[in-house]
């Protein structure tokens, strides 16, 4: 079983933003993170997710976590109807984040995935280590740019 916990950030939305996803693995642990010079704080959310997803080329088992009831409801509920709607919500509106939606779910299906919710800055470690990762990687791009 491989755990991911992932996470994303923005500074002003759309801002600035990032994304860290933690791995563990059997005791061991790695990192990814990424970020966006203009996004939205879901879209970077979505991102940790798919990158966190997408490391693994061969089919696993991961249990994932996010504080992100938009990303954790959005895939184990919301998906099936906009799949089945044409991509539209039940309003009849595009669905936002379309593109992100479709990676994630293709990745999701490759995999077997548990999608797991925790509360956001309320203390969970790996949350705050995902968190740490997603604001540093926005620090970086900007002091590079």
């Amino acid at each position: 079983m491989i755990e991911l916990f992932t996470d994303g950030a923005c500074r002003g939305n759309p801002g600035p933003g990032g994304w860290g996803v933690l791995l563990r693995e059997e005791g061991h642990e790695w990192t990814l993170s990424g970020s966006e010079m203009n996004t939205t704080n879901n879209r970077m959310e979505l991102a940790a997710a798919i990158n966190g997803l997408a490391y693994f080329t061969e089919a696993r088992e991961i249990a994932l976590t996010t504080d992100s009831q938009y990303v954790r409801q959005g895939i184990t509920q919301w998906i099936h109807g906009w799949r089945r709607n044409g991509w539209r919500t039940s309003a009849k509106q595009p669905v936002k984040n379309q593109d992100l939606w479709q990676a994630l779910d293709a990745l999701a299906a490759k995999h077997s995935v548990s999608w797991h919710w925790v509360k956001g800055h309320s203390g969970h470690p790996e949350n705050e280590q995902a968190d740490a990762l997603a604001n540093a990687a926005i620090d970086q791009m900007l002091a590079a740019s």
